[in-house]
């Protein structure tokens, strides 16, 4: 380890994902100094996907990368945000379908032998949870239920500044809560789950069902997808709701509608003080959060519900690079 390390240099927080990995160098206070990205190999063999980890390390290692954030090249430690399921107390990633080179594969062992410094693994969501308890939006809060919502839903759980992972590091899975035991059938195997009513994939199969059912009804929806119904993505919904279309208002209230349900089952089992949204579907919701929390106290019995923030979370895209580095922030000197 380098003394700039041991003085307290910056974290290093990596986010690994099944194409890409993203870098960058976050001080003590949570300011992304500077970033960038690298390709990731997943189909590879394991050794080839970590050379690509260390790769993208490498290049925040330099001293043009790291100009006068770290002198002399060293920074404190590294956290990183790895595909699960995963062992956050090892570092072992278990068997992520995204990167099925690592089974069983010593991620945080093999990072540590490389570089000589304190190296921390979890989940995405976990670690932006505590990126913003720790420098963001529920900076300040003690009881932080934070939910990602995009392609899929993430949730992590913050209770007195350190992440709930349960009794084998498996809490936290809110996106697999079921609301709808007689719902469609989601990629967990359960029918239901939030992530399969809510998310973007979830958005993305409601506008493309209603459009089929109703041909003929007028949608810039349809428009976005130059007429073809398969073509819709959620991001479409979006930007046809911005414009002021009616159908896209519909498909966002009915997950409005859903979301209310499931937060109003967090509040009751979490008693959160606070509640963090982020990613691209959460960003989508914004100018609804005033309604869904209107509407909290009618799904909960936690007589307090309406007095519980529902914030939109600080970093957006950069929520694995300061989610990985906030593993290690506690660590600092």
């Amino acid at each position: 380890m380098t003394e700039n390390a041991k003085r307290g240099g910056p974290i290093l927080g990596v986010d690994i994902g099944g194409t890409k990995v993203a870098v960058g160098l976050v001080d003590r206070d949570g300011k992304i100094l500077r970033q960038g990205r690298k390709p990731m190999v997943a189909n590879g063999t394991a050794e080839a996907a970590l050379q690509a980890v260390t790769g993208a390390i490498d290049s925040m290692s330099s001293s043009d990368e790291l100009g006068s954030a770290a002198p002399a090249g060293g920074f404190h430690s590294i956290g990183i945000c790895a595909p699960g399921p995963l062992d956050p107390k090892t570092g072992v990633v278990l068997n992520p379908p995204n990167l099925p080179c690592w089974r069983d594969f010593p991620l945080a062992e093999k990072i540590r032998a490389i570089y000589d410094v304190p190296v921390k693994v979890d989940n995405d969501a976990n670690a932006a949870a505590l990126a913003e308890t720790r420098w963001g939006a529920a900076r300040g809060f003690r009881y932080v239920f934070y939910a990602t919502i995009g392609t899929g839903i993430g949730t992590g759980i913050v209770f007195d500044g350190h992440i709930y992972h349960g009794n084998t590091g498996s809490a936290g899975e809110g996106g697999h809560v079921s609301i709808d035991y007689r719902g469609p059938v989601c990629s967990c195997g359960k029918r239901g789950c939030i992530e399969i009513l809510a998310s973007g994939r979830a958005i993305g199969a409601r506008a493309r069902t209603k459009l089929a059912a109703e041909p003929a009804r007028p949608s810039t929806i349809l428009e976005l997808a130059k007429g073809s119904v398969a073509a819709v993505t959620s991001e479409m919904v979006g930007q046809a709701y911005a414009a002021g279309d009616a159908l896209a208002r519909e498909i966002l209230q009915e997950t409005v509608d859903v979301l209310t349900h499931w937060l109003g089952n967090i509040v009751d089992l979490l008693d959160p003080d606070v509640l963090v949204m982020g990613g691209g579907v959460a960003a989508m919701l914004k100018p609804f959060f005033d309604e869904i929390k209107e509407r909290l106290p009618g799904w909960c019995v936690n007589p307090r519900a309406s007095e519980i923030p529902l914030l939109m979370a600080y970093y957006g895209a950069d929520a694995g690079i300061a989610g990985g580095a906030a593993l290690c922030s506690a660590d600092l000197t």
